[in-house]
């Protein structure tokens, strides 16, 4: 997709300090992290989000979550992470390219959610 922002990352158009990269997918640091560790993992095929995912996408997404311990580890949460998937306007989605959070760091996350 010519105007979306994660895909320019990918095409190496817009600078990220990446942190793992194989032919699938790519991680890169949050440029307004919410945590000491705070690494977004994208698919490197344009997918809008969860809400439009297709059975072909299931090895990708698979992988995403299969690399995410490592990945935290290596940043500096080797003693659990915390991962978030926004999906659409709901979900606080503000980038509409398929993108995981891992978030953690010396202290825990939190509460996963607050209590309306």
């Amino acid at each position: 997709m010519s105007d979306c922002i994660f895909c320019k990352i990918v095409e190496g158009k817009i600078p990220a300090k990446k942190v793992y990269e194989d032919e699938d997918i790519l991680a890169f640091n949050d440029i307004n992290p919410a945590r000491p560790v705070h690494v977004l993992v994208i698919p490197k095929k344009h997918i809008t989000s969860l809400a439009t995912v297709v059975a072909e996408d299931t090895a990708v997404l698979g992988k995403m979550l299969a690399k995410a311990n490592e990945i935290a580890t290596a940043q500096g949460s080797p003693d659990g992470f915390r991962v978030l998937i926004n999906t659409g306007r709901i979900g606080n989605q503000e980038v509409p390219h398929l993108h995981l959070h891992i978030v953690g760091g010396p202290e825990p996350v939190g509460p996963m959610l607050k209590r309306i």
